[in-house]
């Protein structure tokens, strides 16, 4: 990318940033992360999560000293859960020198069937961790009231969603990221608002990023793509075009045709 993605303290060039759950083994994992050029991954931090069923811990197979880790707490059900969560995150990433230590991707479900987040428990988790010392990234809904409220919080980033969790459905409804996009950014042009969670395929990472958001978060799309490594290449591809295209800035939509040659100076009889 052509500039930096700033989000609190932390700075990339990559604008992607890939989760590290559902994938066959650790090693593809690995190789996905390496080809996506991601500069930030996620991690569940719940301690049945670090280790898999072979014994492995996920983070003998992700370079500390080159990737930003950043803690999440999926599968957190309640406020009192994710702050309990977010804080072993600190905790276990101060001990590994990891600079994600003083940040979360703060997740408060409402249910296992939808995976939509709790927005009222959401609201309280995000306050209390910000007020304890937390640069907080929160998934939401794509809801622009909530987002506004999140963000005079104190969240560092509001990430609505684009469609539910893991469902691939892409952007859902673009009016209203484009509204969250808006209601974030009045007065604050550089806040960053990343798309988080239902992306399918590299075009809609591409429509994300072509609708204004800074980045996109996913997972599920790399880990269960029929080849895990071609997806992430294509991912990092598409991000990278949505960003150029949005800031080139696309031509006005005409119900009419305009002709590419001019029509003046053609041979006639």
């Amino acid at each position: 990318m052509s500039d930096l993605l700033c989000i609190g303290t932390h700075h990339f060039h990559s604008r992607l940033f890939v989760g590290t759950g559902k994938y066959a083994t650790y090693e593809l994992m690995r190789q996905a992360l390496e080809i996506s050029g991601t500069e930030c991954v996620t991690v569940a931090v719940r301690r049945e999560r670090l280790y898999n069923k072979d014994g492995k811990n996920i983070l003998d197979f992700i370079d500390l000293n080159k990737y930003t880790i950043l803690p999440n707490t999926a599968g957190c059900f309640s406020a009192e859960d994710a702050i309990r969560v977010a804080r072993l995150g600190r905790e276990l990433l101060t001990q590994a020198k990891n600079p994600g230590a003083n940040w979360v991707k703060l997740e408060v479900l409402g249910d296992t069937k939808t995976l939509l987040p709790d927005p009222v428990a959401t609201l309280e988790a995000t306050k209390q961790l910000v007020a304890d010392g937390f640069h907080v990234l929160v998934y939401t809904t794509d809801d622009p009231i909530t987002a506004r409220r999140l963000k005079e919080a104190g969240a560092k980033s509001v990430m609505p969603a684009g469609s539910p969790i893991g469902s691939g459905q892409g952007i859902l409804n673009p009016n209203n990221i484009r509204i969250c996009l808006e209601y974030l950014k009045e007065n604050d042009p550089d806040y960053p608002v990343i798309v988080d969670a239902g992306v399918g395929t590299a075009s809609d990472v591409a429509y994300a990023m072509e609708l204004g958001a800074d980045g996109v978060l996913l997972n599920t799309a790399i880990a269960h793509a029929k080849d895990p490594v071609k997806m992430a290449l294509a991912m990092k591809n598409a991000c990278q075009a949505g960003y150029d295209s949005y800031h080139a800035g696309r031509i006005p939509r005409k119900l009419y045709a305009t002709a590419s040659s001019p029509m003046e100076g053609r041979i006639t009889e």
